[in-house]
């Protein structure tokens, strides 16, 4: 092993931090731990760990991919065959509402749009749900504002809660 300036072997402590291994996650925003082999750190929205390659909590970045993967057209890959989607109103060529459910019986809600149209029936907003697994509790609202020109689309703000 090549000796350092210092004369001892191995590298010096001005060549890499190091960090002891604790027990106990962040305790205050910013801060970075090393807990056992996972470096954690605290932010405004909790405890992440930084081995995963996410500024996201685990429980935010479940919900959000969970989104991604419903909004195109409801739920694929890692649910069960038989959901059941159901438009309101019933036979309407404008539905104001979509409505993913884990089974015909219609028991537990997975993911919902709602639509509220302007004057030349395009949607002026959609409302993105996704919901726990009781099927009622909303986990993740999307929510998009839509402006026109004529039928076309010109602009969509969209917020999350």
């Amino acid at each position: 092993m090549p000796r350092t300036p210092d004369r001892f072997p191995g590298p010096t402590y001005e060549e890499g931090v190091y960090l002891e291994s604790v027990v106990d996650d962040p305790a205050t925003v910013g801060e970075v731990r090393l807990v056992g082999s996972d470096f954690k750190a605290r932010d405004g929205l909790g405890i992440f760990n930084l081995r995963s390659g996410s500024g996201l909590t685990e429980s935010a970045h479940n919900a959000l991919r969970q989104l991604i993967h419903f909004i195109d057209d409801g739920p694929a890959d890692g649910w069960a065959s038989g959901m059941y989607k159901e438009l309101l109103p019933s036979g309407d060529p404008f539905p104001a509402q979509e409505i993913w459910w884990t089974t015909p019986g219609k028991t537990h809600k997975i993911v919902s749009l709602d639509i509220t149209r302007n004057g030349n029936k395009t949607p002026a907003t959609e409302v993105w749900k996704i919901y726990d697994v009781d099927g009622s509790t909303a986990l993740v609202t999307v929510t998009d504002t839509i402006a026109y020109s004529g039928v076309f689309e010109t602009t969509r703000t969209r917020t999350w809660a």
